[in-house]
C-alpha cells in the first residue's frame, strides 16, 4: 500500500494532524503502540533507534524511553498516559527528560492523542499533538520531527509487513 501520511501544522492552534492508513487489523496495530518491544521496533527513525527503558502501560503509567543514534548517543523522552480506551484511543503527556526521567524543564511538554479506526482499508491511525506555545511546536519542528516522524510511521509499515 502506498505510504500516504497526512501531516498538518496549526501555528494558530499550536497544534500538529497526522493521519495514516494501515493494511492491518486494529489490534496489531493497537500493539505496536502500546507495547515497548514492538515500538522500540519502529518509533526511531533509521539511523537513530528506540530502546525503552520501561514501560507501564496503564492510565497514569509512563513509557521512559531512549533515543538512540547512529555514534551511541542518547537522547531520553518520556510519555505519561492519560486516559486509555482499549483498541481505541490514548493519550499521554509528552517530555524531554534524562536518563531518569526528570524532565527537560527548557523544552514544553506536548499533548498526545492517539486514534485507532477499523476502516474498509484497515486501521486509520490520527495522532493530534498539542504544544503549550508556538514556540514549543517550532522548537520540535526545526529539531526534524516532521520527517522523523514520518519515517518512523513507515517504518512501522515495513514492520508490520514482515
Amino acid at each position: 500500500m502506498e505510504s500516504n501520511i497526512v501531516f498538518n501544522k496549526d501555528f494558530d492552534s499550536n497544534s500538529v494532524y497526522v493521519m495514516t492508513v494501515y493494511d492491518a487489523d486494529v489490534s496489531k496495530v493497537w500493539d505496536y503502540f502500546t507495547q515497548s518491544e514492538l515500538l522500540d521496533q519502529w518509533w526511531g527513525p533509521k539511523p537513530w533507534k528506540c530502546e525503552t527503558v520501561s514501560q507501564d502501560f496503564k492510565e497514569g503509567g509512563i513509557w521512559h524511553y531512549a533515543m538512540v543514534g547512529p555514534n551511541g548517543e542518547k537522547s531520553y523522552a518520556q510519555v505519561q498516559y492519560g486516559e486509555i480506551m482499549e483498541h481505541r484511543s490514548f493519550d499521554g503527556l509528552d517530555s524531554f527528560c534524562d536518563e531518569k526521567g526528570n524532565i527537560n524543564e527548557n523544552f514544553g511538554q506536548a499533548k498526545w492523542l492517539f486514534g485507532f479506526t477499523g476502516i474498509e482499508e484497515g486501521v486509520k491511525v490520527t495522532v493530534n499533538i498539542h504544544f503549550p506555545s508556538q514556540e514549543t511546536m517550532k522548537q520540535l519542528l526545526e529539531m526534524g520531527f516532521e520527517e522523523g516522524f514520518k519515517t518512523g510511521l513507515t517504518q512501522l509499515r515495513d514492520v508490520m509487513m514482515c
